[in-house]
Order: structure tokens, then sequence, then C-alpha cells
């Protein structure tokens, strides 16, 4: 019997500590006999892993910007998302959509209204193949869009994050922003959870990493995602 897919994101600002917990998340999951599928946006395709240096690094007006993060991301899902469910797999990804509302759109200033019409194109259900969309029927999903099954946001203020990032390594173009950017994308993943918030599980990422996981485990445990 195929197991059914689950498509887990992880947000939230550098240095609040996600990658050491998808890590972590992943062996849960292949322990309990499952086949994961661990990517990151922008990314996870050869295409998009090429589109991700230029948007990291190159400066660009707004609109460009968001264009190729949602060209990305459309790759993405075509070429590994959507066929890793419909095969019954544990998707985790390190950021999707979120990032995208919380960085450009509150970080930036960017007109939400066009990251919205973006994101129903290139996150459109119909295209992404008969296998997929009969796995979304599985679920009882009528959304005409992709969106993970539970988002996982680390949420960390500004500052404690600027303080473990300081020398960690050369920042690309986000990075390198001021604390008050960081603070209105904070601000942009709150307005996100406000808006779908069965879809979040919001962990408070300043405690020392053992009690962090914890919190983890139980919003996976409660789900009986894991035991």
């Amino acid at each position: 019997m195929v197991m059914q897919g689950l498509f887990i994101s992880f947000e939230g600002i550098d240095g609040a500590g996600k990658s050491t917990h998808i890590s972590a998340l992943a062996d849960a999951f292949r322990t309990q006999g499952r086949a994961v599928t661990l990517s990151r946006e922008p990314g996870g395709t050869p295409l998009a892993e090429k589109l991700r240096t230029l948007i990291l690094n190159d400066a660009m007006d707004p609109l460009t910007e968001a264009l190729l993060i949602f060209a990305a991301r459309r790759d993405h899902l075509t070429t590994v998302i959507a066929p890793a469910l419909a095969r019954g797999e544990v998707v985790l990804c390190d950021r999707f959509t979120d990032a995208t509302f919380a960085y450009q759109g509150a970080g930036r200033g960017f007109d939400l209204e066009v990251l919205s019409k973006l994101e129903l194109w290139a996150q459109d259900v119909q295209g992404l193949g008969h296998d997929f969309v009969h796995e979304l029927g599985k679920k009882g999903a009528a959304a005409a869009i992709v969106q993970p099954d539970l988002t996982v946001w680390f949420d960390l203020p500004p500052e404690e994050a600027a303080q473990r990032l300081a020398g960690a390594r050369l920042p690309d173009k986000f990075e390198a922003q001021p604390v008050a950017f960081f603070r209105r994308v904070a601000q942009g993943y709150a307005d996100r959870m406000r808006k779908d918030p069965g879809r979040f599980a919001r962990i408070n990422a300043a405690r020392a990493r053992e009690d962090v996981w914890r919190e983890v485990a139980q919003v996976f445990s409660s789900k009986g995602w894991l035991p």
C-alpha cells in the first residue's frame, strides 16, 4: 500500500535553526519507514538552483526578483515536489511561498496582490500530473493551489538571529539587510499565519536547541505523523 504523501515546509529568518531540525525530522520519518525528500527554496532542481544564485546575489528590480522566485518554484513543484508526493513520500522543504510573502512582500514592500496572482499561477494544481491530483484528492483537498500540509515557523527575534549569524559566513543580499528589514519579515510571517492558522505551527526558536526540538517533535506527534 502506498502511504499518503506529506508536504511540510519550514520557515523563519536565517539563524532561527531550521536546518538542524529539518535533518532530525528526516531521520525520525525514515526510522518509521517513510521515504523522505529533502529540498529547499529557492532551489531544489538544477534550473532552480541556477535561479537561486541570481536571486540571492544579483541586483534586480522587485518584479524581476518575484518572477524568478516563482519560476524556480514552478520548476521545483513539477520536477520534485509533486512527483514525490504522488509516490507517497514525505517532502521536507526549507522555505516555500510563505517566505516570498515575508521577504519580498513584507520585507521589500512588494505588492501583495501581485504575489498572490503569481502564487495562483505557479502553484496551480492542474498541470502537475494525474497522479498528483489523485493524491491530493485522497486528502479531501479542494484547493486550487498546492500548499504544505504543515508549515513550521521558527520564530526568532531578528536581533538574536543577527548575533547567531555574526561572522558565520559571507552574507547574501538578504542576510546583509538591516535588523529593521527582518522585523518586517517576521511581521510578514505573522500575517500569513493569521490568514491560514490551521496550516501553521509557530515555534519559539529563542530557546535551547533541545527545548525547540521537543516542541517540534510534539507538533508532529499530536498530528499522528510521528510517535
